[in-house]
């Protein structure tokens, strides 16, 4: 028996590679899907998981200005504003005694950029009992100001650094950039080796 085929009116089709080029391709497409699935459903479930901490992180800052704002109520009785009083010089004679100028002015040296100098200086203390530094400087140029508060900020030495206000005003001296800067100063602990305290036990002894 012989079989007349036309390929002419009925072309010749291998489904076997048809199949293999376009099973290839859908399982590299439902692949895909499934990644980005996968990582759209890890994507929400972190965005929950930080969403929950937030919240309870805004708890916790509540909590705490709370009780801040019932200590400062008790302290701001009648009764217990000379225990306020004390509280608040013992603070400010420590944060003195812990302050120094020549170590403030060594930190700031190393961060001030060229072409600007310190013009005054004055520390003091805020409500949280933190050295505030308030500086006026002056240069030739904006770009260094803010170069000095981005160094300021990068510092181990200062935090919360930003200009407080800004003025030019031409001068012969070559400085006509002035700048208020307030930072947080943070002074370096200075931590005692324990062998050197236990030598010092021993020889009071």
């Amino acid at each position: 028996m012989r079989l007349d085929i036309n390929l002419a009116s009925q072309p010749y089709e291998d489904a076997r590679q048809f199949w293999m080029r376009w099973g290839t391709a859908l399982a590299a497409v439902s692949i895909l899907t499934l990644a980005l699935v996968a990582t759209t459903i890890s994507g929400w479930y972190a965005a929950r998981r930080d969403h929950a901490r937030i919240a309870e992180l805004k708890v916790s800052i509540a909590q705490r200005d709370r009780k801040r704002a019932e200590a400062e109520q008790f302290l701001n009785r009648p009764e217990n504003r000379s225990t306020r009083d004390q509280s608040q010089f013992l603070n400010e004679l420590i944060a003195r005694k812990s302050f120094s100028w020549t170590r403030v002015l060594e930190d700031l040296e190393k961060v001030m950029p060229a072409r600007v100098h310190l013009v005054s200086i004055h520390p003091e203390l805020d409500e949280e009992n933190q050295l505030k530094l308030k500086m006026s400087i002056a240069g030739d140029s904006r770009d260094r100001a803010l170069e000095l508060a981005r160094r300021m900020e990068d510092s181990r030495r200062f935090a919360g650094t930003h200009i407080e206000t800004e003025s030019f005003s031409p001068s012969s001296n070559g400085d006509p950039f002035k700048f208020n800067i307030v930072a947080t100063y943070v002074p370096e602990t200075v931590t005692v080796p324990a062998v050197k305290a236990e030598t010092t036990k021993r020889g009071g002894l």
